[in-house]
C-alpha cells in the first residue's frame, strides 16, 4: 500500500484484506451479463452467504445483483461493484463497456469497483479511455480499483506471453490501478518477473472450469509461489458441487499457509559481498 495514499482508500484497502493482510482471494460473481445464470444449483442470496462465511475477502458483483442479496453477508466480506459489461453474444464480446459508475457503486455500498480491459481487442482504445476515467472518479472518492487486464484479441497469439501480461499489469500500474487481477503465465519464475515488477499487488484469474480439485489448489499454490497476492476465482468456486466447502480449501492455502518467497528474477541477484 502507497505511504502516501489518501487516509480514505488506505482505510478501503485495509478492508478488503479480512483474513491476511498480504493475501486476497476474490469471488467474481460478474460472469452473468456475459455468459447467462451463474448455476442452478444455488440462488445468488445463499451463494454469497456461503462465500461470505467462507473467508472469502471480497465479491464481484454488478449493481443490479446487489437487490437480490442480504446485505448482511458484506459484514464479513468486502463488496466489489463491476463497472464493465459485454455479452458472449455481441459481435465482438471483447469490446467492453461500462454499465456504472464509481459513484453510483458507493451509494450501493461498494468497498472498492473493478473494471475489465482486454489489452490488444478491437475496442481497446475505448476501454484504456473507460478505465483512465473510472480511476480519475476512484481518487476523487477514494475508493480502491481493482483492473481486470486480459491480452485478447486478433493480434494476440498467446495471451499468457510473459511479455503481453508484463504489459497489460504495467497499463493498469500507470493509469492508476491499486489491484491488478490478470492471467497466470504457466511459469513460477516468469510470473515472479511480473510481480516483483509492479508495484500494486497482483491477482491471478481462477481460469476455465476444472473438475480436478488437486489441480486447482496446484495452480493457486503455483501462482503463490510467483509472487501473486492472492487469487481471483469464480467458476471453480461457485460451480463446485459444495462451493463453500472449496472456498474454505482455497482460504486455508491462500490465507494461512506459510508465505512463499518468489524465485529472485533473473538479473536481480544481490551482488553484496
Amino acid at each position: 500500500m502507497a505511504p502516501n495514499a489518501p487516509f480514505g482508500r488506505s482505510l478501503r484497502l485495509q478492508r478488503l484484506h479480512h483474513h491476511a493482510p498480504d493475501r486476497l482471494f476474490i469471488v467474481p460473481l460478474d460472469h452473468s451479463i456475459t455468459d447467462g445464470p451463474l448455476t442452478r444449483a444455488h440462488c445468488l442470496d445463499s451463494l454469497v452467504r456461503d462465500l461470505a462465511s467462507h473467508r472469502v475477502d471480497g465479491i464481484v458483483l454488478h449493481k443490479g445483483s446487489l437487490r437480490h442479496v442480504n446485505p448482511e453477508w458484506f459484514t464479513r466480506t468486502s463488496l466489489i461493484v463491476h463497472l464493465s459489461a459485454s455479452t458472449m453474444h455481441a459481435p465482438d464480446p471483447n469490446a467492453k463497456y461500462l454499465v456504472s459508475s464509481v459513484e453510483e457503486s458507493l451509494r450501493m455500498g461498494a468497498d472498492a469497483v473493478s473494471v475489465h480491459v482486454n489489452l490488444g481487442s478491437d475496442e481497446e482504445r475505448t476501454q484504456i479511455a473507460d478505465m483512465a476515467a473510472v480511476a480519475d472518479a476512484c481518487d476523487r472518492w477514494n475508493v480502491p480499483l481493482l483492473a481486470m487486464m486480459y491480452p485478447r484479441g486478433p493480434k494476440i497469439a498467446d495471451p499468457r506471453d510473459p511479455a503481453l501480461v508484463a504489459h497489460a499489469v504495467q497499463v493498469a500500474v500507470d493509469l492508476g490501478a491499486d489491484l491488478v487481477k490478470t492471467l497466470y503465465v504457466g511459469s513460477v519464475a516468469e510470473m515472479a518477473e511480473i510481480t516483483s515488477s509492479s508495484p500494486v499487488p497482483v491477482v491471478v484469474v481462477g481460469g476455465p472450469r476444472d473438475n480436478d480439485e488437486g489441480r486447482i489448489l496446484a495452480y493457486v499454490d503455483d501462482a503463490l509461489r510467483g509472487g501473486a497476492a492472492g487469487v481471483a476465482m469464480g467458476r471453480n468456486v461457485f460451480q463446485a458441487a459444495d462451493p463453500g466447502a472449496m472456498a474454505d480449501k482455497l482460504a486455508d492455502l491462500i490465507h494461512h499457509s506459510e508465505r512463499h518467497a518468489p524465485p529472485v528474477p533473473a538479473g536481480m541477484a544481490s551482488t553484496a559481498a
